[in-house]
């Protein structure tokens, strides 16, 4: 991967954290735009268009997750890569970074090859971004779900539902193949990507949410396998 392609946008209000994995990120070629606020980093993501923002969480004004919500609703960054760089590493609050529209949530401390490791993987999700982007937008079934992917809409008998992106993401999975029951495994490799580690009950979480809001009979549970879209 060629680092010079690619833009991060860095934000975090520990001045020593900026000058630390901007140093390790620009000397593998990558283009570093730094900010120690929330609220400027929507306004530099709208004027930069970054490729991946890299987040704290705990950041005075405008928290991590309240900075993520705002990008991943700005027209144009519907599918900008997004990940949380924090030393909170609770349960909660990485279910609450994915809920946000986050893609991956990394623990500090952290050695600066595995976060650039972390962050190649990443970016190499850009291009499967670029292809969704390229297939038509409404898609409809006969259970009367409609998905927009460009948009990250979905809407059941014509009425819009909010879908935070990870909800949205293993909606639109499960959905693309009625009927076909896919692994947890298949799961967490698709929508989380297979260098996060999220809990064991990430994805069951996840499920229950999405039956909050479209019903219990369009997800089915296949025991001991995973899940499947009632066809």
């Amino acid at each position: 991967m060629s680092g010079p392609n690619y833009k991060i946008l860095l934000v975090d209000d520990d001045k020593d954290i900026l000058e630390f994995v901007s140093y390790n990120l620009r000397n593998e070629g990558f283009e570093v735009i730094m900010t120690e606020s929330g609220k400027e980093s929507v306004l530099l993501a709208k004027k930069e268009k970054p490729d991946l923002v890299l987040l704290d969480v705990m950041m005075p004004e405008m928290d991590g997750m309240k900075t993520c919500e705002e990008i991943r609703k700005t027209p144009g960054l519907e599918n900008t890569i997004i990940a949380f760089l924090t030393a909170r590493g609770e349960d909660y609050s990485q279910i609450a970074g994915f809920d946000a529209g986050a893609d991956d949530y990394i623990i500090k401390p952290i050695k600066p090859k595995v976060l650039v490791s972390r962050i190649k993987a990443l970016l190499k999700r850009i291009p499967s971004l670029k292809a969704i982007k390229q297939e038509e937008s409404g898609l409809f079934n006969e259970n009367g779900l409609r998905l927009d992917r460009e948009k990250f809409l979905a809407f059941l008998d014509g009425n819009e539902i909010f879908l935070p992106k990870k909800e949205f993401e293993l909606l639109s999975l499960l959905w693309s193949k009625p009927g076909k029951v896919f692994s947890r495994e298949e799961i967490f490799n698709s929508v989380w990507g297979d260098n996060v580690i999220v809990g064991d009950r990430t994805i069951d979480v996840h499920v229950r949410k999405l039956r909050e809001k479209l019903g219990d009979d369009l997800i089915k549970t296949v025991k001991g396998v995973g899940y499947k879209f009632n066809e």
